[in-house]
């Protein structure tokens, strides 16, 4: 966007990796809903497109914006007019330097995890998030300990209807066939097998777009398909390696049959998980998918930033951080305006390409000493994506987020087919989560945009025999 903003000045950008992640088969679903998919391409393909960029492959070492300037790892230092820190965020590992312990946040740590998951045949998954659900429902033959700390599974995308809905899917043995997997991997030439580092978890490569897990083959040792037990409520207590667990002569517990589980394991394992619930089990390695805190750490030093409290940095409505000259965008950030209604910000990747587009907006606009109005994609919390091969849209404040208990939801629901849930406050729409093939993404859209009146509707709104499009279009 700067590049094409501002042809003929000097674009830098500063990567770590040989690689970039672009936007790729960009849809434009409705005003606000985009689907795309994500493509780590050679950046070389960038600087031909573009000539006026280049692309540095260097970490930042140190950020001097009193001088602005910025001094890379490679010992080289980089005056500049305008900077925008779009570093990302990196996994909360549930443990540091555990070799057992796997975070899993982009494509070079979903492959490590691939090698180790094919001679596993029991692992932990921690965590409740999009890329915990999506493992989850992709692992065959491997025996899965799903730890959350909620009542119900997906809690950032759902409630525990859409959970129990989704669950099923869990269970099922025949799976449909995996889309073709879109997503390539570059890498340098002849670094591939090169005493390449594992474990290097400084190094953080870039996030995992949507569809990270399609043509990575999750399978383990075992013949069954799936076996998923789900301990809720709970968090990791502490981990043990096997002899401390020996020492301590506790019992683990073997994969659970039925619901009451106290049978003791026999098997040993490299590593035992100790849950808050007093349960310990045994397994070949633990995956932290916790969430992700933004990567701040390489700027901060000297440089005065306001932090949010969620460690992003923050901007206001026209990203600009609290330094001059300096903005952020995508997960690094922390939205400090005061949000519409009806958005909020989340760590996701639709948020990232929409925050990077309108922080180039807004520097060109401050650079020629334009006004400039607030992008509509913050107008309304909009997300689509897919789970266990289900669509998923996600509207405002589709958890009732921040409405306290002045709120009602209306659902409907058919089972292996569709769930659909609407949030409703003083007879207006707030929010839906949609998951199926329901095409109601549009109108709900515009019923959470124009605030309408629906009182009159009562539960008609989403009585299946009324065509509630056509009423509303």
């Amino acid at each position: 966007k700067l590049a094409v903003e501002f042809p003929s000045e000097d674009i830098f950008l500063m990567t770590a990796s040989p690689v970039i992640k672009a936007v790729t088969n960009f849809k434009q679903v409705s005003k606000t809903l985009e689907e795309f998919d994500v493509e780590e391409q050679p950046s070389s393909l960038l600087e031909k497109r573009y000539p006026n960029i280049k692309v540095i492959q260097s970490g930042v070492k140190q950020l001097k914006s009193d001088e602005h300037k910025i001094f890379t790892e490679d010992g080289k230092e980089y005056m500049y007019e305008k900077l925008c820190l779009c570093a990302g965020a990196k996994p909360k590992l549930i443990s540091e330097g555990n070799p057992y312990v796997l975070g899993i946040r982009d494509t070079d740590s979903a492959q490590a995890f691939q090698k180790n998951l094919a001679q596993s045949e029991r692992i932990v998954v921690v965590g409740n998030g999009g890329i915990a659900l999506e493992l989850v429902y992709e692992i065959q033959g491997c025996e899965v300990i799903w730890a959350i700390k909620d009542k119900a599974i997906g809690n950032t995308f759902f409630d525990a209807g859409a959970a129990e809905f989704l669950i099923p899917k869990l269970t099922a043995e025949k799976r449909e066939t995996p889309i073709e997997c879109k997503r390539t991997k570059y890498t340098m030439e002849g670094s591939e097998e090169k005493d390449r580092p594992t474990a290097a978890s400084d190094e953080l490569g870039s996030a995992l777009g949507p569809d990270w897990h399609e043509g990575l083959s999750l399978k383990g040792t075992k013949e069954f398909s799936h076996k998923v037990h789900i301990e809720i409520l709970c968090e990791v207590k502490k981990i043990h390696l096997q002899q401390e667990f020996i020492q301590l002569q506790r019992t683990s517990l073997a994969f659970p049959k039925k619901e009451k589980n106290t049978e003791p394991d026999e098997v040993l394992w490299p590593v035992y998980v100790e849950l808050t619930n007093g349960k310990i089990y045994g397994c070949n390695f633990i995956v932290s998918a916790t969430g992700v805190v933004p990567n701040v750490k390489p700027f901060l030093d000297g440089n005065n930033f306001a932090v949010g409290e969620d460690g992003g940095l923050e901007v206001d409505k026209h990203m600009q951080t609290s330094l001059p000259d300096i903005y952020a965008a995508g997960d690094i950030c922390t939205a400090a305006w005061e949000p519409s209604p009806v958005w909020h910000q989340m760590r996701l990747w639709t948020q990232a390409r929409q925050m990077g587009w309108y922080a180039a907006k807004c520097m060109a606009a401050d650079t020629l000493g334009e006004p400039i109005d607030m992008d509509f994609s913050f107008e309304l919390f909009a997300h689509v994506t897919k789970f266990f091969n289900y669509k998923v849209v996600v509207l405002g404040k589709y958890n009732a987020q921040g409405l306290g208990l002045d709120h009602e939801l209306m659902l409907r629901c058919t089972k292996g087919q569709e769930y659909v849930k609407v949030v409703m406050q003083n007879g207006r729409m707030m929010g839906a989560v949609l998951i199926g093939e329901t095409d109601l993404e549009e109108t709900f859209e515009n019923l959470i945009l124009n605030q309408m009146d629906l009182s009159a509707y009562g539960e008609d709104l989403l009585n299946p025999d009324i065509d509630i499009e056509d009423y509303f279009d």
